[in-house]
């Protein structure tokens, strides 16, 4: 989708868009368009189709007189109550109106209280539902004229498009690349491959390293290789670091993600059906590697690092079995009880590393980690396990800045005492797997946290939207970037 500001309104206009108040009311960036619009407000008269409800949405042919093809009415119901998330919501209805027309969109709204913020989060919200795949397509669906073609937005000082190419526009970059990365199948996106697209952050000033098979073993990463070694596809371990701040020595904040880019289960091999899916298990690595997209974009005044654990877990004669014993990178050794529990072993390697190699000031990390969180909190809380009361309160704070729901869940030594094993130090799962395994999972990565703040967001069932949502299509949905994006706000200098 090509976005442009311009300061002088288009001479003609394929689709132009205008705001109309719960008082019926046009909300236009120029008088002249204004009163054009209050004609046709008038010439409709009581027609019940359109009320300037808040995300309303009417399309009509131009009236006479104004440069356009047509006229797209969008309700900003009570506009001086709008947030930016309502903002991103009115975006977000004109996508979901004009999605496969192929229409060109010049946004003539008036922003009344926010004009600084209010019309790029508009366009952010626009650009996260008019989201599509389309890279693997070779025709087009029937009765698709394809995607928004442009959207021009009237920014009468300038004010929109310095907030927007300043900041939003590398968050939905992040968002987006995120999704991409999802949406890709497995035998194009695997751990190699996926180390190859890091590649593209280079430019962006992000550094990019990758661990192979050998560097994982010199670093004792046992629970990591075992999970790996059932697929013809070798691990990485990627590191991801951005260097934002004015003293370059100054401990970073950790982004951990885990990266399965196929989970078959393994020798516990999941049922046949939605199988397909897994290839998202990687959308906390998703998570990570867009926030670092974003963070890097927008110049961030801050240390970070983002670790991927990049892996496949596949059934064959070389796969980890139930009963093996593995032993982590801390040291502490792991019996393996459901080779489909394998996201808690990549990660207690991968928390280590990240931990003790370069002691950040805090660590999150991002998962699609078990099916008991979605039993939990279903399809619309990310559960949020955390060591730190501090770090807690940040994300929650985040969670309010853009959207993204978290809910905070227990952690508990009575956990740990179930996770006890008879041979080694610890059991991969409780005794009774169908019994609260989010938390037994998240119990288990605390220790290797290493005593950081440290947080655990099981973002299973977050990862994809199964039908249309107000800021993304049916598909992947990038969750954590924007989270994680504004939690390095909450920790960048003069942060509010």
């Amino acid at each position: 989708m090509n976005i442009r500001f311009e300061s002088e309104l288009a001479r003609h206009a394929d689709v132009l868009v205008v705001g109309v108040t719960s008082a019926r009311l046009p909300h236009a960036s120029t008088e002249p368009l204004a009163t054009l619009v209050a004609a046709t407000l008038q010439a409709l008269g009581s027609d019940g189709r359109f009320t300037g409800d808040v995300r309303q949405v009417l399309d009509v042919a131009a009236p006479t007189g104004l440069a356009a093809d047509r006229l797209c009415l969008i309700g900003l119901g009570s506009p001086e109550n709008l947030d930016a998330h309502g903002w991103e919501h009115l975006g977000g209805a004109l996508a979901e109106t004009y999605d496969g027309t192929g229409a060109s969109l010049t946004i003539a709204v008036q922003s009344p209280n926010s004009p600084d913020t209010g019309l790029a989060h508009l366009v952010l919200g626009l650009a996260l539902r008019g989201y599509r795949h389309e890279r693997l397509r070779t025709r087009a669906f029937p009765d698709d004229d394809g995607a928004i073609a442009e959207v021009i937005v009237h920014d009468t000082d300038g004010t929109a498009r310095t907030w927007w190419e300043n900041d939003l526009c590398h968050v939905v970059d992040g968002v987006l690349l995120s999704r991409d990365l999802f949406a890709e199948p497995a035998n194009l996106l695997y751990p190699e491959t996926y180390v190859e697209a890091l590649r593209d952050l280079e430019p962006l000033g992000v550094t990019v390293e990758a661990l192979g098979p050998e560097e994982l073993r010199a670093h004792g990463m046992g629970a990591m290789l075992a999970v790996a070694q059932g697929s013809e596809r070798e691990p990485r371990l990627a590191i991801l670091r951005w260097q934002g701040a004015d003293d370059p020595d100054e401990a970073p904040i950790a982004f951990v993600g885990k990266g399965m880019t196929f989970d078959s289960g393994g020798i516990t091999l999941k049922p046949g059906k939605g199988m397909e899916e897994m290839k998202g298990d990687m959308a906390g690595a998703g998570a990570v590697t867009g926030a670092m997209r974003a963070l890097a974009g927008r110049g961030a005044r801050i240390n970070a690092v983002g670790v991927l654990g990049l892996a496949e877990n596949m059934p064959s004669a070389r796969a980890y079995r139930p009963s093996d014993v593995v032993r982590t990178m801390a040291g502490w050794t792991i019996e393996v009880v459901d080779t489909d529990a394998e996201g808690r072993m990549v990660l207690s390697d991968a928390l280590w590393y990240t931990a003790r190699t370069f002691k950040p000031r805090l660590m999150v990390d991002l998962a699609t980690l078990t099916y008991a969180i979605m039993a939990g909190l279903g399809l619309v809380y990310t559960g949020m396990y955390a060591t730190d009361d501090a770090l807690a309160t940040d994300l929650l704070e985040a969670s309010k800045a853009t959207g993204e729901k978290l809910w905070r869940m227990p952690l508990d030594e009575a956990y740990e005492a179930n996770l006890g094993s008879d041979i080694a130090d610890l059991r991969q799962t409780a005794h009774d797997i169908e019994s609260a395994d989010c938390a037994h999972a998240a119990q288990l990565l605390s220790r290797f946290a290493n005593g950081l703040p440290w947080a655990h967001l099981d973002i299973a069932g977050k990862e994809m939207a199964y039908d249309d949502k107000p800021l993304c299509p049916k598909g992947p949905t990038g969750v954590g970037v924007r989270l994680l994006d504004a939690l390095a706000r909450r920790h960048e200098p003069n942060a509010t």
